[in-house]
């Protein structure tokens, strides 16, 4: 019966390294979707009063996510395009750049962006240097491209089913419970988890909201040579924006805040810049220091701190690369909901007299 075991067990530990293996060469995607799961969670539950269907809740959650962010992206990057061949023609960068970037000889202007200009500048010939370009690192670019499609579908796959049948899998792991400690200590993982992730999320969402109130208030108050661009687009990118550790919102306010000065500078309006310095002051204060101040201590879950889940933000990338940012939080809780529940009680620690162990949370001991 022991030998039975035993070859059950190495059996079992073989499966489980090889799923290891596997489950690291995709361990960003893996963490995303465990990352929008928790984020989402509370949504998708909270559907369940239309009376719809859980896999048709699921689909609603996942075009709530990816229908707007999809149109963000696909709006701000045809802005850019647009913005960014209007100063390129306006200054005549492609001749700069053609005596200094081999591939780039022989394009003299930027086409058209219509597909009759983009049709006849390929007929001339202008876009030859970057058709050849193209070509030369075609595989570099397709491996990327693949890369990115692949871990995309695995994100959306993964956390379709996890929403579906994230119920079925706790119910799975309980099956392993020993004297409630497992059971303990999944429930407040559980829950801590949810609370951070969907925490993140209402930041994002309330940030984004504050962002487009003051850069809309601003272009209010604001001559016309000093407004801020798309005030909408460049709050919700805001929002987003504080997601990224370290610099945070200060990736999107501080170039737009060059871009609003950059006309009146070339004009010689040097006045003006007040305005824009006021603007810049309301990007710091409003938008970027009060939110963090007030909103994050709010919105940091029920017994993660925060200093500590600052932390497991700005090191995680840095650690770990770019999972790191999802990763990082959720290392954090696991660990820390363990030492505060699970660790006490296989230690053999006794509870202060007159305290309910299920009350006891980590800010007790800070």
């Amino acid at each position: 019966m022991d030998e039975k075991r035993i070859v059950v067990a190495l059996f079992g530990l073989a499966v489980a390294v090889v799923v290891g293996v596997l489950a690291y060469q995709f361990i960003a995607a893996l963490t995303v979707s465990v990352f929008l799961y928790y984020s989402t969670r509370r949504y998708y539950n909270s559907l369940r009063r239309l009376r719809l269907p859980s896999r048709v809740r699921a689909v609603v959650v996942m075009a709530s996510l990816a229908i707007p962010l999809l149109l963000l992206v696909s709006y701000a990057a045809v802005l850019l395009i647009v913005e960014a061949r209007q100063f390129v023609t306006q200054y005549a960068l492609v001749d700069v750049a053609a005596a200094h970037v081999s591939w780039l000889d022989g394009a003299d202007s930027v086409p058209d962006l219509t597909v009759e200009g983009l049709y006849s500048a390929y007929q001339s010939g202008q876009l030859s240097p970057f058709v050849d370009f193209l070509s030369e690192n075609a595989m570099v670019l397709t491996s990327v491209a693949s890369q990115f499609f692949l871990n995309l579908f695995i994100t959306t796959i993964v956390t379709y089913y996890l929403l579906v049948d994230g119920r079925r899998i706790r119910e799975w792991l309980l099956r392993f419970d020993d004297e409630a400690i497992i059971r303990e200590y999944l429930e407040a993982v559980d829950e801590e988890l949810e609370a951070v992730l969907f925490g993140n999320l209402l930041n994002v969402l309330a940030i984004s909201l504050i962002a487009i109130a003051a850069f809309t208030g601003y272009n209010v108050v604001a001559p016309a040579a000093v407004e801020v661009p798309y005030p909408t687009l460049a709050g919700a990118l805001t929002g987003i924006a504080s997601l990224i550790p370290v610099v945070g919102m200060k990736i999107i306010y501080l170039p737009l805040t060059g871009i609003t000065a950059l006309p009146v500078v070339l004009d010689g309006q040097s006045s003006l810049l007040v305005y824009v310095l006021g603007f810049l002051l309301v990007a710091v204060v409003v938008v970027d220091t009060i939110p963090d101040l007030l909103l994050r201590p709010l919105l940091s879950g029920e017994s993660t701190h925060v200093g500590l889940l600052m932390l497991a933000y700005t090191l995680g990338p840095v650690v770990l690369g770019f999972y790191g940012l999802f990763f990082a939080p959720i290392l954090l809780v696991v660990g820390m909901t363990f030492a505060n529940t699970a660790l006490p009680r296989l230690l053999g620690a006794s509870e202060p007299d007159g305290i309910d162990p299920d009350q006891l949370r980590l800010e007790d001991f800070r």
